[in-house]
C-alpha cells in the first residue's frame, strides 16, 4: 500500500485545515487508517483513526472536538479536518495504515508539514 499525504500549510491559531492521505495499491488489504504528528524535538504521537470501512473512529484526548477523521470511499482516501488549531498542534502529519492481519501500523506515508502560529 503506498500512502500520499497532502493539505498541510501555515495557519494562525483558531484557524482551520484539512489533510487528505490518498491510498493507493492493495487498499483491499487496509484494516484502519491513521494519523500521527511528531512536533519539533518531540516524539511522535498518536492523532486519530478510522476503520477502512468507516465504520469506528478514535482520537488523542488532545483534539477530540476539534479534529474530524473521515473516509472518502469514492476517492480511497481518508480526510484529517482539523478545527481550532493551536500552536502546540505544529508538527508533520503522518498517515499510516494497518493491514490486515497486523496488530500495529505497517506502511507509512510521508509528512505533511501544519504550522500554526500564534
Amino acid at each position: 500500500v503506498q500512502l500520499q499525504a497532502s493539505g498541510g500549510g501555515l495557519v494562525q491559531a483558531g484557524g482551520s485545515l484539512r489533510l487528505s492521505c490518498l491510498a493507493s495499491g492493495r487498499t483491499s488489504s487496509i484494516a484502519a487508517m491513521n494519523w500521527f504528528r511528531q512536533a519539533p524535538g518531540k516524539e511522535r504521537e498518536f492523532v486519530a483513526a478510522i476503520t477502512w470501512d468507516g465504520g469506528t473512529t478514535s482520537y488523542a484526548n488532545s483534539v477530540k472536538g476539534r479534529f474530524t477523521i473521515s473516509r472518502d470511499n469514492a476517492k480511497n482516501s481518508v480526510n484529517l479536518q482539523m478545527n481550532i488549531l493551536r500552536p502546540e498542534d505544529t508538527g508533520i502529519y503522518y498517515c499510516a495504515v494497518r493491514q490486515f492481519g497486523y496488530s500495529d501500523v505497517n506502511s507509512w506515508g510521508q509528512g505533511t508539514v501544519v504550522t500554526v502560529s500564534s
